[in-house]
């Protein structure tokens, strides 16, 4: 990751301008594997891992107040403070998720950057932990990264445990980035910083984002790191974590803007009818910060095959894994099976304008987006694509506020004031369609408020596959000339499944609109000056012969059910034995979401 200048983004904001990415002068450079200094013994590799300023503590999380207008009540956001980039995103023996990211524990803007730590058992309801990994002296960051378990003892680390946690992060300092690891004894709650660091020196101060796999075939782990003014993605191996060796580079793929950050690569089912194709294909995902073809950050993908060494692109096209602008730097969980579907989850928010987003007024900035199942798709015309849909929603799912199987050209009126999250999902299925001369008709939704009129809005046109989403009715940022309010995208009708879905997520100040079960996924935030409270979904001429059936569910609180009278959640030290089971059911009514 990397930041614009802080100094420069409140300058503007006081004025009333947007916010200009401060470029880092451009380096190039050259990474060299450290030499090892591995010793089986864990306790000779020990170095300080904490360097804490008076106002950040140790040992405890960081209490914060959910209770605010435009706190999101299922997406996760930090508990006081600034956070950017997922990092070290895993899955632990016991089903536990973790979510690290970049965060500043002391101011809302960018900068002092620690890893925060949250847990999950479903993806919604997150546990805020203790800060995972500080600074090491005055001047450091910690910035982006990645955790792996280490089940072998690779590393040597682990002579007596299968559930050692190794960080792979990027040591930025004033001088140069240069990739680090870090142990945990505890599942990752607390590390211990390896006294070898760096375990890849550079000479350059672009050279960051590491993330690790264990790739299975030749017995040794993978990083993917980018190399982001020379645009470049370099891979590397490792049999220990410790000694890394330079094996490829991917160099000027797709969309390059002004700098790669944030690399992925990642192993996904491919769901086809077509024999012909693998079970499964690899992405390398590249994120690009500025550059994005509607302004400032954004992510790309790229399919193809990949042998431990090399990675080769099926194809030379660039796909974005968003049509909106606030999805960035997404990373998949590590150590789910390659056989099912993989789970991401990204940063909401864009350089562009996240260091002026009022939500500091309620004392933090940024959310994550709900969590993302993946797998890869063969569509009509377009081929393989990498399919985005909101993972385990029904874990969440409250009341079933409207339901209708048979709607026709009609409007659904839902008042959901009475939600204490504020937050919904809806479902619009249009089924029954034939061939090309079947389509026909508008599918729109509105969420507004009552009180000020304010609104986002949506839809879709079903002859054209066009999709559009529309933020620009709510109050703050309207103004900003970075805050561009208007998105759309074109999906392509598929008359072998004979279907058009809708379906999407609004939390109080963003929301996520998915389209035929993730072929088009929208991220937007949006700062309304009161709640909206009212949604209407409106169908008109649509073809008679189709069937069109909507539904309408609550979403629980997450955040504010752990809040105390004054909204403060204080967070946990989290252990086996206080974790609680937050499965809920739901009504059958509800379509699954996996349509392919």
């Amino acid at each position: 990751m990397i930041f614009p200048s802080v100094a420069l983004a409140t300058a503007l904001a006081s004025i009333g301008a947007g916010v200009v990415n401060a470029q880092t002068t451009p380096a190039s450079g050259s990474a060299t594997a450290a030499s090892s200094k591995a010793s089986t013994a864990a306790s000779s590799t020990a170095t300080s891992s904490t360097y804490s300023e008076s106002d950040v503590p140790t040992g405890i999380p960081l209490p914060g107040n959910y209770a605010g207008l435009l706190r999101p009540q299922v997406h996760y956001s930090p508990p006081v403070g600034f956070m950017n980039d997922p990092n070290g995103m895993f899955v632990d023996q016991e089903g536990l998720y973790h979510l690290y990211y970049q965060y500043n524990p002391t101011e809302e803007v960018a900068g002092n950057v620690h890893w925060g730590h949250a847990t999950s058992e479903d993806l919604y309801t997150w546990t805020n932990q203790p800060i995972a990994l500080f600074p090491g002296a005055p001047g450091e960051g910690i910035f982006s990264g990645s955790a792996v378990i280490d089940v072998n003892n690779t590393s040597g680390f682990f002579p007596n445990q299968t559930n050692g946690v190794v960080a792979v992060y990027t040591l930025n300092t004033a001088e140069k980035q240069t990739q680090e690891i870090a142990y945990s004894y505890d599942n990752g709650y607390s590390f211990i910083k390896y006294s070898g660091n760096p375990v890849i020196d550079s000479n350059t101060t672009q050279f960051r984002d590491p993330k690790v796999i264990w790739y299975a075939p030749t017995e040794r782990w993978v990083m993917v790191v980018a190399y982001p003014v020379d645009f470049k993605v370099g891979i590397f191996s490792s049999p220990d974590l410790k000694n890394w060796t330079a094996e490829s580079n991917v160099t000027h793929y797709g969309i390059t803007g002004l700098q790669y950050e944030c690399p992925n690569m990642v192993e996904l089912p491919v769901v086809s009818e077509n024999s012909s194709l693998p079970s499964t294909l690899w992405a390398l995902q590249i994120s690009i910060n500025p550059g994005a073809p509607l302004g400032g950050s954004i992510a790309q993908y790229f399919l193809g095959t990949f042998n431990g060494t090399h990675f080769e692109a099926l194809d030379s096209t660039t796909r974005l894994t968003d049509f909106a602008k606030d999805n960035y730097a997404g990373q998949y969980f590590y150590n789910i099976p390659a056989d099912q579907d993989q789970v991401s989850i990204n940063w909401a928010s864009n350089w562009q304008y996240t260091n002026i987003v009022p939500t500091a007024q309620e004392g933090f900035r940024s959310s994550m987006s709900v969590p993302r199942g993946h797998y890869i798709a063969d569509l009509e015309r377009v081929g393989l694509s990498l399919i985005s849909y909101p993972y385990n929603i029904s874990s969440i799912v409250g009341n079933e506020l409207a339901s209708n199987s048979s709607l026709g050209n009609g409007t659904v009126v839902v008042d959901y004031s009475g939600v204490e999250s504020g937050a919904l999902y809806f479902e619009a299925n249009i089924t029954n369609l034939g061939d090309a001369s079947s389509l026909s008709g508008t599918l729109n939704f509105t969420f507004l408020s009552s009180a000020t009129g304010e609104y986002v809005s949506g839809g879709t046109f079903i002859s054209s596959g066009d999709v559009w989403l529309n933020r620009g009715h709510t109050g703050a940022l309207s103004d900003n000339p970075y805050f561009t309010d208007k998105f759309s995208q074109t999906a392509l009708y598929d008359p072998t499944i004979g279907s058009w879905n809708i379906s999407g997520i609004i939390d109080r100040s963003i929301i996520e609109v998915f389209v035929n079960g993730g072929v088009l996924g929208a991220t937007s935030v949006f700062f309304p000056t009161q709640p909206l409270d009212l949604m209407i979904l409106k169908v008109e001429g649509v073809n008679e012969s189709a069937t069109v059936s909507v539904g309408v569910w609550s979403l629980r609180a997450s955040w504010l059910d752990q809040a105390d009278g004054d909204g403060i959640v204080s967070g946990n030290v989290t252990t086996a034995a206080n974790r609680t089971n937050t499965t809920s059911s739901v009504s059958d009514s509800m379509e699954a979401l996996r349509l392919f």
